[in-house]
């Protein structure tokens, strides 16, 4: 460690000699009063886990200190589930499913493109999402080295206060003290009681990533964000796509009640079938084919056949054998483990981020948190406002909302307006011929101040983002509605709707 001290001051030999020796001073002092071998080891290389480790690591070589970033992953690639089996390789089906859709449905030829022929090639789809997911995997490898951020292989367990003994799949082991230890481990697909996922013809959303050929008729449980996203790539592919849903609307946790039921009618449109407030009780295969048993709830049994089962009832917690128990870190009910404020356990410096806390399964919510943990550790200010995390479903069209919907405002018995403005009187939107969908936006009655954004239509997901800066930093609808727009963009269609809300109407519906 000393000559890596060394090594750091050596770039400050060109400032005064009274400056280097304060720096050096400091620098000793730090390296002689702890053993460690690193000053923070992060379990984990999802997006939080990567992104807090580079983030420790800049932060280190930033203060001049000999500041040791570990991160310690189990998988042979790095991202965690997001890049390998999740976010990253979905948006890639859900892109190029959308364009065979255009060429296959007469979509294209409505817009004066006429091709003849047009065939499914699987592999070919299932090799550019592979591509882009490798791309992506070996980035961070590469960010890991840039960053100069220590990379060890094997199962990370805490076993000590200090120190997180990484497991290796041949039996050995590799121990790590440190100062600082974070858990950034994620979460895993829950599975279904009753029904055993084999990821050949009863998937998980990891399997459906993957399937060989399209199924003749696909039943998914769940109609939540990963289901309908999912349900939608194999729907436009050629399968017959029905969704079993427990609660009475689609789309998850979150989503506005408004919202939900345009986003239901338009997928119904584009062929998907709905089955809500029903309830599946079973599965069985019977002669190369799924019977499974549904429950309505009128309590009216019946069977439905498919090829393929997609099990998408959720996420829980990853947290096994990470000697949680042994330190007595206890979780909860839902098996995420307590953090305060700064995302500290009951151990003061074993902190956890990402997916295995409260709050949403989102990768965003993981990195914003990965960040500011670290920061907090140095010293820094630890603020997240998880009011302004953004939620996107990425179907066509795409649905994204931020802050209150408006059943959370009506049950909190706020006062409040809203301003709306159709994509079908949006020029850009127009002109793409992509006119589903609406802007919806709430403020407070009395301040005008933005309490939540609603859009579902064409690039919701981009537009979102300027709707979560404007609720961040506390701005009124009038606030936006008074910003210059370029036009033509759909993002007009978000200033109409905060024009709406603050003078009552837009200008142009």
């Amino acid at each position: 460690m000393q000559g890596n001290l060394w090594k750091v001051v050596a770039g400050t030999t060109k400032r005064n000699l009274k400056y280097n020796q304060r720096i050096i001073t400091l620098l000793q002092g730090r390296a002689y009063s702890t053993t460690h071998d690193a000053d923070i080891v992060v379990i984990g290389s999802g997006p939080g886990g990567y992104v807090a480790a580079i983030k420790a690591a800049q932060l280190g070589m930033k203060y001049l200190f000999p500041f040791q970033t570990v991160c310690i992953e189990k998988n042979p690639t790095l991202g965690g589930t997001c890049l390998n089996v999740g976010c990253i390789p979905s948006k890639a089906l859900l892109n190029n499913s959308h364009y065979y859709h255009m060429a296959h449905s007469g979509d294209l030829a409505s817009r004066g493109i006429e091709v003849s022929g047009v065939t499914l090639n699987l592999v070919s789809l299932m090799g550019q999402k592979e591509k882009a997911v490798k791309a992506l995997t070996g980035g961070i490898v590469q960010l890991f080295k840039k960053n100069k951020v220590t990379l060890v292989n094997g199962h990370g367990k805490i076993t000590g206060v200090n120190q997180v003994t990484a497991l290796k799949e041949d039996g050995s082991t590799e121990v790590v003290n440190t100062k600082n230890i974070l858990i950034a481990t994620g979460s895993e697909v829950t599975p279904f009681p009753g029904i055993e996922v084999d990821e050949e013809q009863i998937v998980s959303s990891t399997g459906a990533l993957s399937l060989k050929e399209v199924p003749k008729r696909l039943i998914v449980i769940g109609a939540g964000v990963i289901g309908v996203e999912l349900g939608s790539v194999w729907s436009r592919l050629g399968s017959e796509v029905t969704a079993v849903e427990f609660m009475p609307s689609i789309g998850g946790i979150g989503i506005d009640g408004e919202v939900a039921k345009t986003f239901q009618r338009i997928l119904q449109k584009q062929g998907l079938n709905f089955k809500l407030s029903t309830k599946v009780t079973g599965a069985t295969k019977e002669g190369g084919v799924i019977k499974v048993n549904i429950e309505d709830a009128k309590d009216s049994e019946k069977k439905e056949t498919c090829e393929v089962l997609l099990v998408c009832v959720g996420r829980r917690p990853y947290t096994h054998n990470l000697g949680l128990e042994e330190l007595g870190i206890e979780k909860d009910q839902r098996g995420r483990i307590p953090v305060n404020s700064v995302f500290q356990t009951v151990i003061p410096n074993i902190y956890a981020i990402g997916d295995c806390i409260h709050g949403p399964m989102l990768a965003h919510k993981a990195e914003d948190e990965g960040i500011v943990c670290v920061e907090g550790i140095l010293g820094g200010p630890v603020h997240i406002d998880y009011n302004c995390v953004p939620s996107v479903i990425y179907t066509h069209p795409e649905v994204g909302w931020v802050g209150k919907s408006e059943e959370d405002l009506k049950s909190e018995g706020v006062e409040y307006k809203v301003g709306k403005f159709p994509f079908a009187a949006n020029s850009r939107a127009k002109t793409n011929n992509e006119t589903d969908g609406f802007v919806k936006v709430l403020a407070d009655k009395a301040t005008d101040r933005i309490l939540g954004t609603h859009i579902i239509g064409p690039s919701a997901g981009e537009l979102i983002n300027e709707a979560v800066l404007a609720q961040e930093y506390g701005a009124s609808s009038e606030d936006v509605g008074r910003v210059c727009h370029a036009h033509p963009t759909c993002a007009e269609a978000l200033r109409e709707a905060n024009v709406a809300s603050y003078f009552g109407k837009p200008i142009n519906f």
